[in-house]
């Protein structure tokens, strides 16, 4: 059965409540304008699969705490400030079907307000000691710089290796979701151990949940058309990755060309995506997904039963059978 998030939610569904309150609460200022922004912010929210993981993590490690609130919090303040940035960097008018901030309120408003973000996130830490915490997310901030800066100076060249495009995303993707897994545990007060092992159970997932986003591209599994964003964005991702391997020479170096200088033309990328599916990439990447999958489950296998646990494991089957 196809695991359903309200269900995945309902050992924390209070938890979750009483922590969009809180997070209102954090977002606060004493500038009418950048409230309004920040109230806009919170009202398009996404899954909060981020929350979900830390509370989650917390309970299976051993009890959620007024920490793990603040954990939560904490990753979401830095990541939405990274968003907002993400978006005036890449031009963008759109965020999950909505305006962005900078379509709305222009480029230097929303530089502002991603700094805002980033501060409240760090002071919320300082300001209760949570320095634990704090050195958990900045290294995963610090990560998903990294990996954005390394996709950025590949797509250039046009070549990533199977190798290199795991560095890629587990710095962009991964880090972010260890980040969750690890922050959840510490906050339950468990070892440094036990906080790796979540942490590395979160990056297991966010590996297989990047290479699901990559088959999107493709059409495979979903309900849309193949668009071949990443094609026309120049990404390199997995399943073209396998199937440039396998051409010729001749092969890969009239797709390469199509990529570097016919990626904004339709008929072009559709012959991306045919030469990918017609060499196995789909199948290949599928096969990687479901083995970081089941590497993610043989880490929580060991921890003891619970209602947390039950939804920890649909929370990793929802990341690979998701539709969007």
């Amino acid at each position: 059965m196809k695991p359903d998030l309200k269900q995945i939610q309902a050992p924390i569904a209070t938890e979750m409540d009483d922590f969009e309150k809180k997070f209102r609460t954090f977002m606060k200022s004493k500038v009418k304008l950048l409230d309004h922004i920040t109230g806009y912010i919170v009202k398009r929210k996404g899954k909060q699969m981020r929350p979900m993981f830390v509370f989650l993590t917390a309970g299976v490690s051993g009890g959620i705490t007024e920490s793990s609130y603040r954990g939560a919090a904490l990753i979401e303040l830095l990541h939405t400030a990274t968003l907002v940035h993400d978006d005036v960097v890449d031009d963008a008018n759109y965020r999950r079907g909505f305006f962005s901030v900078n379509a709305l309120w222009k480029n230097k408003i929303a530089v502002l307000v991603g700094d805002y973000l980033l501060s409240r996130g760090l002071l919320l830490s300082v300001d209760n000691g949570d320095f634990g915490l704090l050195q958990i997310v900045s290294r995963a901030v610090r990560e998903m710089s990294e990996g954005e800066l390394l996709q950025i100076a590949k797509a250039r060249k046009l070549d990533i290796t199977e190798d290199v495009y795991y560095t890629i995303i587990k710095q962009k993707t991964a880090s972010l979701i260890a980040a969750c897994c690890a922050v959840g545990a510490s906050t339950a007060g468990v070892g440094a151990d036990q906080v790796e092992q979540m942490r590395l159970f979160g990056e297991k997932i966010g590996m297989a949940f990047q290479i699901k986003d990559d088959l999107f591209d493709y059409g495979k599994d979903e309900v849309g058309k193949p668009v071949g964003i990443d094609i026309k964005e120049k990404k390199m991702t997995l399943p073209l990755i396998f199937a440039l391997e396998k051409a010729s020479w001749m092969e890969k170096k009239k797709i390469i060309y199509l990529i570097r200088n016919k990626n904004e033309d339709k008929k072009s990328v559709n012959k991306v995506i045919d030469f990918v599916k017609a060499s196995g990439g789909l199948e290949y990447a599928e096969s990687v997904m479901n083995r970081y999958y089941e590497e993610a489950l043989e880490i929580l296998a060991a921890f003891p039963p619970s209602e947390y646990k039950t939804s920890l494991e649909a929370l990793v089957e929802y990341t690979i059978q998701r539709k969007k």
